[in-house]
């Protein structure tokens, strides 16, 4: 049977029509109930129509369904979904299906509708809803697409059952195992020698790890590794001396975020661990790519003001503590603006890329590069003293000028060095910065006697 569009909030709703079965009062055993024709075929009863069929099937069935449109409106709601649910069809017909649904289940509702769509459907998993009374009631859900006479799809039709062990025929052992499937979470206990006595949860699905399959093995064959002092079997040891412990722990290129606590007997006795495991690579790299725009210049790549500027005070009191010099270049692109009125601020932008990579590729790994203001850069030379920052200056002054298949670009440069020039970030910015005007003042004057 095609399920087409048709609107219909329930039974009663739908549209009524002679059904050709009913035969009135006519007797169960009709002799003449099939008339042969003359050309020896039966007369079969008129088929019946699928919006009256679907009617006895939403009528009939215990299970909860409803259909709603690809935008989430409820479209149909059968006996059983008022059952389950609490809500009757007057009240849920043309109202949002995010009615139903507890906020953990927000997200994985918005990713249905965006995959149905492309055609795609889960398989039956096993949800929540939100009931009428404001419980909440786990429930096992099939989804199927609704489809018009083009073929295309048009609505979603979810069937929702009530899992067997809610009746109280499961224990509550049962009962919570089948929730901890459910959570994204790897979940484990062990014994006092850390050999694995239970594992389950939705996170080892990742792991293509099947509940229940390392019982029996051991944290360290597990995890190859046999040194007691490293993490997480450090934590595990922990946890059987009563300590609870929370850490990141990175494995094949995914970092979770373990929880470890001493497992207990109903005496209070420490019989082994047990620990939680959440896959956090997500959001470790979202974290990552948050930090990393709020403390890079977006156009070069290179460190930003504020960045530079922390990083700066924290070398001064580093520098304190160890004596150790360290020293400090700022640079100026000469004539941008010239660049910019010229060949347009495309060009420009250019420029300063270029001066930017210049001065990646001439730093020290150990050294900080950044953007300090719109033409102005800066680095700052750990561990480094007024040679070294003059010969570094020097390598960025002349990769720019000698750079193949592009225009010459020419670079003011002032320095300053620790502590010889100042203890403080301001003293030895206000150094470097003199010196870099100066540079540009002399390179000026030049300029014009060589007019």
């Amino acid at each position: 049977m095609q399920i087409t569009g048709a609107r219909f909030a329930s039974i009663a709703d739908l549209p009524s029509r002679p059904d050709p079965l009913a035969g009135g009062k006519q007797p169960l055993h009709q002799p003449n109930a099939f008339p042969v024709l003359k050309d020896h075929q039966v007369q079969m009863p008129e088929t019946v129509a699928p919006e009256r069929l679907l009617a006895a099937i939403l009528g009939s069935t215990e299970d909860a369904i409803l259909s709603f449109a690809l935008d989430g409106t409820i479209q149909t709601w059968s006996h059983g979904a008022e059952r389950l649910y609490g809500y009757s069809a007057a009240e849920m017909t043309g109202h949002p299906l995010v009615r139903l649904l507890p906020v953990c289940e927000v997200q994985v509702y918005d990713g249905l509708l965006r995959t149905a769509i492309n055609g795609e459907f889960p398989h039956c998993e096993n949800r929540e809803r939100l009931c009428k009374d404001g419980s909440i009631v786990p429930v096992n859900l099939t989804h199927v697409p609704i489809r018009n006479e083009q073929g295309e799809i048009t609505g979603i039709l979810e069937r929702g059952r009530e899992p067997s062990w809610n009746n109280g025929s499961k224990t509550p052992e049962a009962q919570l195992r089948f929730l901890a499937e459910q959570m994204p979470l790897a979940l484990w206990t062990t014994d006092h020698n850390l050999r694995i006595t239970s594992n389950w949860g939705a996170g080892l699905l990742a792991a293509r790890i099947r509940p229940g399959e390392l019982v029996g093995r051991s944290v360290f064959e597990y995890l190859k590794c046999q040194d007691p002092h490293t993490a997480p079997i450090m934590q595990h040891y922990e946890a059987l001396r009563g300590a609870s412990s929370r850490f990141e722990y990175k494995r094949k290129n995914r970092v979770l975020e373990i929880h470890l606590e001493p497992l207990r007997s109903p005496t209070g006795e420490i019989i082994g661990c047990i620990g939680a495991g959440l896959d956090v690579t997500e959001r470790k790299e979202s974290e990552e790519r948050i930090r990393y725009q709020a403390t890079h210049d977006a156009l070069t790549g290179l460190a930003n003001y504020r960045e530079f500027l922390e990083t700066l005070e924290r070398e001064v009191c580093r520098g304190e503590r160890s004596n150790r010099s360290f020293a400090l270049l700022l640079l100026d692109l000469d004539e941008l603006k010239r660049i910019n009125d010229r060949l347009g601020h495309l060009a420009g932008n250019r420029a300063l890329q270029r001066l930017a990579d210049v001065m990646k590729e001439q730093c020290r790994s150990t050294d900080l590069a950044a953007r300090y203001g719109g033409d102005e850069f800066a680095v700052l030379l750990i561990d480094a003293d007024s040679g070294m920052a003059q010969l570094i200056a020097g390598r960025v002054e002349s990769a720019l000028r000698n750079e193949e298949k592009e225009l010459p670009l020419k670079v003011s440069i002032g320095s300053s060095v620790y502590p010889a020039d100042g203890r403080t970030a301001q003293e030895l910015l206000e150094v470097a910065d003199q010196r870099l005007y100066q540079r540009k003042k002399t390179a000026r004057k030049k300029g014009l006697a060589a007019r």
